[in-house]
């Protein structure tokens, strides 16, 4: 199990992924500047808010490509008013190497992240963004002789389609790559899924239905006269009960057998600590119980402390401390564990493991609420809440 989130990118998982961009970026545009004279200075506030749109682009890809669109032509229309050119240029012009590649970059997460029509408005309108630069800085640098006439799109339309079904290209294909990954874990988990309905259904026809077909048969005996059906009140009660603690006990254990999971004794305070000592992690305690626990629902938090804190193990570093806290008030028991570990990265192409898949199966199923995520400004914290009843 690694730790993922399904909320949108967060400042930290944007960090992780741009880097490169935002690295690579800010080495062209230093390049540029030393290139620049006069003038030609001005065009830096631009490059920098264009380049960081780039960078920010993951987060909200349509609206990055509109305001990129936007900060290039403000760029073009400002040094047209100064009579001055982008510098160095990378076509006629209008663009040099820096918001070109900004331009692709965007274009890129756009088609990789967004909706078809979203993705072919937002890329016409950065291409047109680009080729306006190009119309709006020619008569600058272009020759005096050649200063009338328009300027030809044919001398730069080969790189520029070129660049562009590079943009495209990439987009589609880390796109193909996420719907891989994604089909490939909604696979697994239906395959997990469907292997523990197959063990439920052993289950039901091993344990439970032995208990109800016993109420069944000792039902029609007593039947037969009042002297039998008071003789076998008391056993079909006994197996009502039987079948109903066999019951809870599936539902506490669909995700996995009672064997995998840790034991439950009659101390599921003492059980917690046994837990904490054996993960060798610097776990602090908390408890406040005041109400009682029945031994299923202790052996699915027990269950749950345990993949959190083999969580904290596996994929997190400089662990100075893990809060495992448990409540109970109002007819409900609440756990809580956080740590303050950094995580040590996400394996490339995602991990094979399902474990918070499975904790939230396991609280859902038993009909409490749970939510797993980062805290800041490092950590990772495991709640549930799970009714007593």
């Amino acid at each position: 199990m690694y730790r993922v989130e399904s909320t949108d990118l967060n400042w930290r998982l944007l960090a992780k992924r741009q880097w490169p961009l935002a690295l690579s970026l800010t080495g062209i545009v230093i390049a540029e500047a030393g290139a620049l004279s006069g003038l030609g200075w001005w065009q830096v506030p631009g490059v920098l808010v264009i380049c960081a749109i780039a960078v920010l682009a993951p987060r909200r890809p349509f609206d990055a490509a509109l305001a990129l669109a936007f900060a290039i032509v403000c760029v073009a229309l400002s040094l047209r008013f100064l009579g001055v050119a982008i510098e160095p240029h990378f076509f006629i012009s209008g663009a040099n190497v820096s918001m070109t590649g900004a331009a692709m970059a965007t274009i890129s997460v756009l088609v990789r992240e967004d909706t078809r029509w979203r993705a072919m408005v937002g890329t016409a309108l950065v291409m047109a963004a680009m080729a306006t630069t190009e119309v709006l800085g020619w008569p600058i640098v272009a020759p005096v002789e050649y200063r009338d006439w328009a300027p030809d799109p044919t001398s730069y339309l080969f790189g520029a389609t070129l660049l562009l079904i590079l943009s495209v290209g990439s987009g589609l294909y880390f796109r193909a790559r996420d719907n891989e990954r994604a089909s490939q874990l909604a696979a697994s988990v239906a395959a997990a899924q469907n292997a523990e309905r197959m063990a439920l259904a052993r289950e039901l026809h091993d344990v439970v239905a032995h208990y109800v077909t016993a109420i069944v048969v000792h039902a029609q005996a007593g039947q037969l006269s009042r002297e039998t059906a008071e003789q076998v009140l008391p056993t079909i009660e006994a197996s009502g009960y039987e079948a109903l603690t066999a019951m809870r006990r599936l539902v506490g254990t669909l995700r996995d057998g009672e064997s995998s999971g840790p034991a439950a004794s009659s101390s599921l305070v003492d059980d917690v600590r046994a837990l904490a000592t054996e993960s060798g992690l610097p776990v602090r305690l908390s408890f406040d119980l005041q109400d009682a626990v029945p031994q299923e629902l202790a052996r699915s938090v027990l269950r749950l402390v345990q993949e959190s804190l083999t969580n904290t193990q596996k994929h997190a570093s400089a662990v100075s401390s893990v809060d495992v806290a448990l409540t109970s008030s109002e007819g409900a028991l609440r756990l809580s564990i956080t740590d303050d570990g950094v995580a040590s990265g996400v394996p490339v192409g995602g991990s094979g493991g399902y474990g918070l898949v499975g904790m939230r199966e396991r609280v859902e199923l038993l009909g409490g609420t749970f939510s797993a995520g980062r805290r800041e400004p490092t950590g990772w914290t495991v709640r549930a809440e799970l009714p007593l009843a």
